[in-house]
């Protein structure tokens, strides 16, 4: 198989090879959601999502923790972390206060009331892109890279033996974050790509 370059540019947007190249499909038998739990920092969020889980609170605060509801009601839901980016305000240091849990599993809070239809936000689009992580540059740029977590090994080995690809498993937070337009692009690239013993 020929080697694709480490970066390419569709329609603007630069993507890592990789997000073409690896498999990937989330095994929530198997992680139990453990991403919502572990890291050092929230999801990335933006102003206009703050906005929106602003006003999804009243549908969520009952599934959230004590300990959620208290760093909400002291910090907000949302700060700012080290690398100065907003993020979701988190409990203990690692776990996102939007948490809820149905047996073993860790669930989103703000998801779970959004399927219910009791709110209008879904989640923050960093954490249906995942394991795509989304970074801006200063001039406007936005590059979309495949972020490696030795929490995801199982996804890697479900998508593996699925044959299912980042971008293809990703296939609605693509589309809702870039448009539909933006992801047929894409597939079409990733499909000459293909003929030409790419991927």
């Amino acid at each position: 198989m020929k080697k694709l370059p480490p970066i390419l540019e569709i329609a603007g947007v630069l993507i890592s090879s990789d997000i073409l190249t690896e498999r990937f499909c989330c095994d929530y038998a198997k992680c139990k959601g453990v991403c919502c739990i572990e890291g050092d920092a929230g999801a990335p969020v933006t102003i206009d999502e703050i906005a929106g889980i602003e006003d999804a609170l009243d549908s969520v605060w009952t599934d959230l923790s004590a300990g959620a509801q208290s760093v909400i009601d002291h910090q907000g839901v949302a700060y700012t972390d080290q690398e100065g980016d907003l993020v979701t305000s988190i409990v203990g240091g690692k776990d996102c206060v939007f948490t809820c849990y149905d047996g073993d599993n860790c669930l989103c809070a703000l998801e779970k009331a959004f399927r219910q239809g009791t709110t209008g936000f879904c989640k923050p689009i960093s954490c249906a892109l995942y394991p795509i992580r989304e970074k801006r540059f200063a001039d406007g740029t936005v590059a979309l890279n495949f972020h490696r977590w030795k929490v995801c090994a199982d996804a890697m080995e479900k998508g593996k033996a699925m044959n299912l690809s980042v971008y293809q498993f990703l296939k609605d937070p693509l589309i809702r974050r870039f448009g539909a337009e933006w992801y047929r692009e894409l597939c079409e690239v990733a499909d000459d790509l293909r003929q030409q013993g790419y991927l």
